[in-house]
């Protein structure tokens, strides 16, 4: 185990220590972390700043408003409850549809049947603060539920992919898309089951998978080929996760996107703490990109500058890419 630790930092591997210590410490300051940790305050900051997000239908804020719920999806037949401040996917509920029988009894994601009584108690969970990063009493969010873009429908089990980008110091340094899977229940959530697949920076394309750390060729429930896919408007993609930096002013950052089949990409949430799965999806050590990033770093450059410079920068080195695990 410990001999590893030498061929890990030659190979430029970011460990969970150096993480937390020289990047998340240094450059999140603790005081900003609202700004990605409550996802309402997330949301405002993103259309604040003409960032385009998943439209909100509501919120409730506490147990006498959980009553309000059927007002706020009346006309609604799909949408997403999440909690507002829940973190690893925890505590989401997809509604894709409703009972052609009843309307307030609502068809999940997974095709389940559930009743709008059983959606409330969810509701009361999440101010409760079961799914909450502290356990604090929370909020729960109602709203728009994305249609994923018909590129990942070979790829993907049921839920929507996103794509995470780290972003450091306004640069994005690596990507992957995480796709659902059986296993994770739909959810596009890596500790959960879902595939992680590469991406190579210059060209938007889809590289190999890991899966439980390790590395997969092929979606565990459809069989297809994950390498390959070029990911729709790759460029404004990396311009909106550099522009993250920018609204949260955080400077290790974790940015996820999802590609709606009608609407393009959406700022889905950012994160102050991103996970570092990424390397092994991209066979490639963060630790290394990062070093990079400090040597052509210039404080002036705009997003699109700071996009281009990571298209140019970081294009997977196919040949001589090494698998590791961390």
């Amino acid at each position: 185990m410990f001999a590893a630790a030498p061929k890990l930092r030659e190979a430029g591997v970011l460990g969970l220590n150096e993480r937390n210590c020289e990047f998340i410490m240094r450059f999140n300051p603790r005081r900003l972390y609202p700004r990605v940790d409550d996802k309402v305050i997330t949301k405002e900051l993103a259309l604040n700043a003409g960032m385009a997000v998943p439209e909100l239908y509501g919120v409730i804020r506490n147990h006498g408003e959980a009553h309000e719920f059927a007002t706020i999806v009346a006309e609604r037949d799909s949408f997403v409850v999440k909690p507002a401040r829940g973190s690893g996917g925890n505590g989401i509920l997809v509604v894709t549809g409703r009972s052609h029988r009843k309307r307030s009894t609502y068809r999940l994601a997974s095709g389940v049947l559930i009743s709008e009584a059983e959606i409330r108690y969810h509701i009361s969970n999440i101010i409760g603060g079961q799914y909450s990063l502290s356990g604090n009493p929370d909020k729960a969010l109602i709203e728009y539920c994305v249609h994923f873009d018909p590129v990942f429908a070979e790829v993907s089990y049921q839920g929507v992919p996103d794509v995470r980008i780290i972003v450091y110091r306004g640069y994005p340094a690596m990507a992957m898309v995480r796709l659902p899977t059986r296993a994770s229940d739909g959810k596009a959530n890596l500790h959960q089951g879902a595939v992680g697949a590469g991406v190579d920076m210059s060209l938007g394309e889809t590289l190999t998978g890991v899966l439980d750390n390790d590395i997969v060729d092929e979606h565990p429930d459809t069989g297809a080929l994950i390498a390959g896919l070029l990911i729709p408007q790759w460029d404004f993609i990396l311009q909106s996760a550099a522009r993250g930096y920018d609204v949260t002013e955080l400077g290790y950052l974790g940015v996820d996107m999802v590609i709606d089949r009608d609407l393009g990409p959406l700022i889905l949430e950012m994160n102050a703490r991103p996970g570092l799965n990424i390397q092994i999806a991209n066979c490639t050590g963060l630790a290394t990109r990062i070093a990079h990033i400090d040597e052509i770093h210039d404080p002036d450059a705009k997003p699109a500058a700071r996009a281009r410079a990571a298209r140019r920068e970081f294009a997977a080195e196919r040949q001589t890419s090494i698998a590791f695990d961390i």
